[in-house]
């Protein structure tokens, strides 16, 4: 699974605060659930698609899971952003500095998990993992549209 863009300007060039959400986090399980909470709160209150929130709620589940799961990382920081009307950036930042990137799996059809990648790639226009210029760790970001 090869993210279908390599390189994307960082989130917080969205100048206007009232276009961005940010929430830091410990790397717990219990934080993803409440990843999911702020983000789907935050989005209530932008003029989006309900599907198009649905997506991004998804996505940063899906992210934050990996970040808690697959780093060892004592906090994540999670961000979402309005980039252009009706375009979304969702962004997961990590601690993990070994430069590794992410590492592909492939699921069986009785797995209970490894496919969050394979629905960021499906839902997302777009995405990608940068060297977090926030943490140091990965950044994995990945857009959205209607």
């Amino acid at each position: 699974m090869t993210p279908t863009t390599t390189s994307s300007p960082d989130l917080l060039d969205v100048a206007d605060p009232d276009q961005t959400h940010w929430i830091t986090l410990r790397s717990h399980h219990s934080s993803v659930r409440i990843a999911r909470r702020s983000m789907r709160d935050r989005l209530t209150g932008w003029p989006l698609p309900g599907d198009l929130r649905a997506d991004a709620v998804l996505l940063v589940s899906e992210l934050a899971t990996n970040a808690v799961l697959h780093t060892c990382s004592v906090r994540i920081l999670c961000g979402i952003g309005l980039i252009a009307p009706g375009r979304l950036r969702i962004e997961v930042h990590d601690h993990d500095y070994s430069g590794q990137g992410l590492t592909r799996r492939e699921p069986g059809p009785d797995d209970e998990g490894g496919r969050g990648l394979v629905l960021v790639e499906q839902l997302a226009d777009s995405w990608g993992v940068d060297r977090s210029r926030l943490t140091s760790g990965n950044a994995v970001w990945a857009t959205l549209s209607p």
